[in-house]
């Protein structure tokens, strides 16, 4: 039996590639770096491959990647608590399972905007995604066309759309953020239709970046500065040195937490170092370098007047608004065209103090039931079990968005940890309805009944 992966001869698997045009850019001694990460890769993934849940893949991804790097995915805005309160919501839950119910099989399947999903489960747009492993966007994209699931690209990511549709076998979506301003985002969506992405997310939580104070005080944005600005200068080595071009570099040599993570480190550098934007051309053809986007967000933030041209530019595909905290933008959304929403509030990483968005979903889903809306409605936020799946479900949402558990298996062990990650959704979302034991073992058997509702409760 043959188990090697169908693009090995070429050495353009996903992540563990062996063709440097791969890589970010070019960088001395690649073919050495490569085989380094590879070899670190099997270590990595051996442990990925065997963790129990996505909290111990959390653990591993902080194992192997350095706090300033990780940061950027797990920080939320401000005090984070937001963050804290979408974890919190799925912990307050009281669940009523039925006693001495057996199901010979679960069904998990559902439809997702006509589209059949192996279970309700959708792959979220995770920007700068690379940092955390080489092509980590083209890893999460294999991973859930094998489980079954729909993945969605950000366009903040560090891999070409057309690289990650070569590698997915299912679904992939592309959300859309507006860099660069109409135009730029035009040739976007014009790459994304020509190829083959079959919905567009659109974000609208994003007038201005989140205050992310993790990222600020690891001052990890004057090493991506430092990085970007000596990646794209002509002059030599030490034309670099003395213009102060390895500062932060140096700087970091000499901590001890740099070597803790020396496995990241030559993958990082494997890679071509800090990422660039492919899917954001400034100039036609020309990617848009690494840098932080806050300005940029600000300047190009979207608004409901956008709808009209977006709607032209995309054509008939579906439109998914991500980033809906309350009823009024959610029947806004219905009435500019909407096929979706997502009820969302960025992880917690772009306003402070906003309800958990398990909370949102049930103040929103109701109402637009009794309004007769054709809306899909999913949850991102939180989510981290197969049970928060099933709750989610209970309380309305058609499926749920996975973006930090993807993320941190990914920068736990790449392929291998992506892949883990949607088995482990998987078996407990399965485990969970039977345990439950309503209706015939099927995902549309999961309603509010599953929550328990207390009459004579005096503590």
């Amino acid at each position: 039996m043959n188990n090697s992966h169908p693009l090995e001869s070429s050495g353009r698997v996903p992540g563990l590639y062996t063709d440097p045009s791969l890589a970010t850019r070019r960088m001395p001694m690649q073919s050495l770096l490569l085989a380094a990460h590879r070899r670190s890769a099997r270590k990595w993934s051996h442990r990925a491959a065997a963790a129990p849940a996505i909290a111990d893949l959390f653990e591993l991804c902080f194992k192997r990647m350095p706090k300033d790097a990780v940061e950027y995915f797990r920080g939320g805005a401000g005090e984070e608590s937001s963050a804290k309160r979408n974890r919190a919501a799925f912990r307050e839950v009281n669940l009523n399972p039925n006693g001495a119910v057996r199901f010979d099989s679960v069904d998990l399947k559902t439809s997702i905007l006509g589209t059949e999903s192996s279970m309700p489960v959708i792959v979220a747009p995770v920007g700068s995604l690379r940092t955390a492993w080489p092509e980590g966007e083209a890893v999460a994209a294999e991973a859930a066309g094998k489980a079954g699931v729909i993945f969605t690209l950000s366009t903040l990511t560090g891999t070409r759309m057309e690289r990650v549709k070569e590698v997915a076998s299912g679904h992939c979506w592309f959300q859309l953020y507006l860099v660069g301003g109409r135009e730029v985002a035009e040739r976007g969506l014009a790459r994304a239709k020509a190829a083959g992405y079959e919905a567009l997310m659109l974000t609208i939580d994003t007038a201005v970046a989140g205050n992310r104070l993790g990222d600020k005080r690891n001052r990890s944005q004057q090493l991506i500065s430092e990085i970007s600005a000596s990646t794209q200068s002509q002059a030599g080595f030490f034309g670099k040195l003395f213009r102060g071009l390895y500062n932060q570099r140096i700087r970091q040599a000499f901590q001890l937490r740099t070597w803790r993570h020396l496995d990241w480190t030559l993958s990082f550098l494997a890679d071509g170092q800090v990422m660039d934007f492919p899917n954001i051309e400034l100039v036609p053809g020309k990617p848009m370098g690494y840098m932080p986007i806050g300005k940029q967000l600000a300047q190009s933030a979207v608004t409901w007047d956008d709808l009209s041209w977006i709607r032209k530019a995309w054509g008939d595909g579906p439109i998914i608004f991500k980033g809906v905290h309350n009823i009024e933008d959610a029947r806004r959304a219905e009435q500019a065209g909407a096929a979706a929403i997502v009820v969302s509030n960025h992880g917690g990483r772009q306003v402070d103090c906003t309800p958990g968005t398990l909370h949102m979903l049930q103040e929103i889903a109701p109402q637009l039931r009794a309004e007769g809306s054709k809306l899909e409605i999913y949850l991102d936020g939180g989510v981290r079990t197969g049970a928060d799946v099933v709750v989610a479900r209970a309380c309305g949402a058609k499926a749920v968005l996975i973006g930090s558990p993807m993320a941190f298996s990914i920068g736990a062990g790449g392929p291998a940890g992506a892949d883990r990650c949607l088995q482990i959704f998987r078996q407990e979302l399965e485990d969970t309805i039977r345990l439950l034991g309503r209706g015939r073992g099927s995902i549309d058997d999961i309603d509010a009944s599953i929550f328990y509702q207390f009459k004579h409760r005096i503590t």
